[in-house]
C-alpha cells in the first residue's frame, strides 16, 4: 500500500459514524488498516457500519452536544486501543430552511448543540491524548456555508463559520506540540443531513447549475479529500479550512 494512504495501527475516532460521509470513510479507513473508534446517537445504524468492517473497531452511542458523550467517545479511544491518532468531527444536522427574520430560538439551539458543541468538546477530549502522544491529527466538517452565506440557512452558515473558527484557533494553539487542526468543506452532496432537499430533482438542478462543474459532489470525491488531509504523511497542511465544491469559491 502507498504510504501516503496507509493508517496501518493508527487509532481514529469518527462521529457521526453511522451513515453518510461518517460511514464511508470508517469504511474506507478499515481498507487501510485503521482501528476505529465510533460514535453517533444512531446505535442501530451504528452497529450495522460496524458490522461491515472487521476486528479493530470499537463503537458508542454519542450524543455530540453533550459534553460527557464526548469525553467518553475521547476515553474509549484510549482504553481499548492506547490513544487516540486522528480524530474527524463529522457529526452535524441541517437547518430548517428560514430567511434571517423567520429565524427561531429553536434552531439557533439545535445549530449551536449539535454543529458548533460537537467541535468544542470533541476537541477538549481528544487533544490531550494527541498532546501526551506528541502527534495527532483533527478534522473537523464544515460547508461551504462556512466560507460565505447561505441563504435561508443563516444560522447554519453561522454555525459552520464557527467550526473553521474553532479549527483555526486549534492549530496555532497546538500545532507546535504536533497537533494539526483542518476543516473540510463540501459543497452540496447528497448525504443524509441535506438528503430531503437533493432529492428534489428541480433543487438538485439548480444547485448543481451554480457549480463551475454543473454537477453537485460525489460522497467518494468528499471522502478521498478527507482522506489525503488526514493522512499521516500530510504532515505540514496546518489551520486550513479545504473548499470541496467543484470550484464554487473560485469565483
Amino acid at each position: 500500500m502507498d504510504a501516503f494512504l496507509d493508517f496501518t495501527d493508527k487509532t481514529v475516532l469518527i462521529t457521526g459514524a453511522a451513515s453518510g460521509f461518517g460511514e464511508m470513510l470508517a469504511i474506507e479507513l478499515s481498507k487501510r488498516g485503521a482501528q476505529l473508534v465510533l460514535g453517533d446517537i444512531n446505535t442501530e445504524g451504528l452497529e450495522k457500519v460496524a458490522g461491515k468492517l472487521g476486528d479493530g473497531v470499537a463503537c458508542l452511542r454519542c450524543d455530540v452536544s453533550v459534553e460527557a458523550d464526548c469525553e467518553a467517545l475521547a476515553k474509549l479511544a484510549v482504553e481499548r486501543f492506547g490513544g487516540l491518532d486522528i480524530a474527524i468531527n463529522n457529526a452535524g444536522i441541517a437547518q430548517p430552511m428560514a430567511k434571517s427574520i423567520d429565524t427561531t430560538e429553536k434552531i439557533v439551539d439545535q445549530q449551536m448543540d449539535i454543529n458548533v458543541k460537537s467541535v468544542v468538546f470533541g476537541m477538549k477530549y481528544q487533544v490531550p491524548p494527541m498532546l501526551e502522544a506528541g502527534a495527532g491529527c483533527i478534522l473537523n466538517v464544515s460547508s461551504m456555508a462556512g466560507l460565505g452565506g447561505a441563504p435561508s440557512s443563516g444560522i447554519y452558515a453561522a454555525a459552520k463559520h464557527a467550526v473553521i473558527g474553532l479549527t483555526k484557533t486549534a492549530a496555532l494553539e497546538y500545532g507546535r506540540k504536533g497537533v494539526r487542526v483542518n476543516a473540510v468543506c463540501p459543497f452540496f452532496t447528497p448525504t443524509n443531513i441535506g438528503g430531503s432537499l437533493l432529492k428534489n430533482d428541480e433543487v438538485a438542478e439548480q444547485l448543481a447549475r451554480g457549480c463551475p462543474m454543473k454537477r453537485l459532489g460525489k460522497v467518494e470525491e468528499i471522502i478521498a479529500a478527507m482522506v489525503m488531509i488526514i493522512s499521516p504523511n500530510n504532515s505540514y497542511m496546518n489551520g486550513q479550512a479545504i473548499a470541496i465544491d467543484g470550484g464554487v469559491s473560485a469565483r
